[in-house]
């Protein structure tokens, strides 16, 4: 089972690279986060064309994620929960083949002195609620996308100028500590201790091509599941495209 995630940056302007990806790959489930676009707007029909089913929640301009695969998911969930507050547009749960696949674009957070930044430590406290209710860790779930955090000095470059960064302040990286101890395992780092490898790269001052990246996309499994991940690849090509995301993609694939 092979199960990506990509945060496309804009799903309307991406879908050329969406589209290549998914002819090239043939994932079970591809992840997007920052779809950009009101549910009314969003363009299934090209990835329904592609042989997948589409399930999604937007808005206009920012925000939103979407969860293609396969197979038909057996149940959809929307947002962290129910009612107006649900974030329904950073988070969405599809059971696929009895999997629940978690895919979220975390808040970023803006700045250390900003209320935003203290809204995603909150938010992180919401989705540690949410795991709590949902998700049976002596079976296999996955939990996937844009997490905002790099987790530790090799996820991100100069890791020294970035202490006051809302992606790797401490307070933001003990958030997700606390959220993955409750028995996510990190598969690309659990196959790769060491390895230096990022999945965004800014668009200014040519980060890209200098590798000044930051490794803030990630797949997390259960233990049952995480046993059984066959390898992580972080692939460049989607950022290596014409009018690229900002990010890359990241799959893993599992022996189930």
């Amino acid at each position: 089972m092979k199960i990506a995630t990509f945060n496309c940056n804009s799903i309307r302007k991406r879908m050329p690279i969406v589209l290549e990806w998914l002819s090239a790959n043939k994932p079970d489930v591809l992840c997007l986060q920052e779809t950009k676009v009101v549910d009314e707007l969003f363009p299934f029909q090209p990835l329904v064309d592609a042989g997948y089913h589409v399930s999604f929640r937007g808005m206009k301009g920012y925000n939103g994620v979407a969860t293609l695969s396969l197979e038909k998911p057996s149940k959809v969930i929307h947002g962290l929960c129910e009612g107006p507050d649900s974030e329904d547009f950073r988070i969405i749960q599809t059971i696929i083949r009895g999997i629940p696949v978690i895919n979220t674009y975390v808040p970023q957070g803006f700045d250390i002195t900003n209320p935003k930044y203290q809204y995603k430590l909150g938010w992180y406290k919401r989705l540690k609620a949410y795991f709590e209710e949902h998700i049976d860790f002596k079976k296999p779930a996955v939990w996937l996308g844009d997490l905002n955090v790099a987790p530790g000095d090799l996820d991100v470059h100069g890791p020294e100028k970035h202490l006051k960064h809302p992606c790797f302040h401490a307070d933001a990286k003990n958030a997700y500590a606390a959220t993955i101890e409750l028995g996510w395992v990190d598969v690309f780092r659990a196959k790769y201790p060491d390895r230096v490898q990022y999945t965004f790269w800014d668009f200014f001052m040519n980060s890209f091509a200098r590798d000044k990246g930051w490794r803030i996309d990630h797949i997390l499994a259960t233990p049952p599941l995480a046993k059984k991940c066959k390898d992580v690849i972080v692939d460049l090509t989607p950022r290596k495209a014409p009018s690229p995301s900002d990010h890359t993609v990241v799959v893993a694939e599992f022996d189930v």
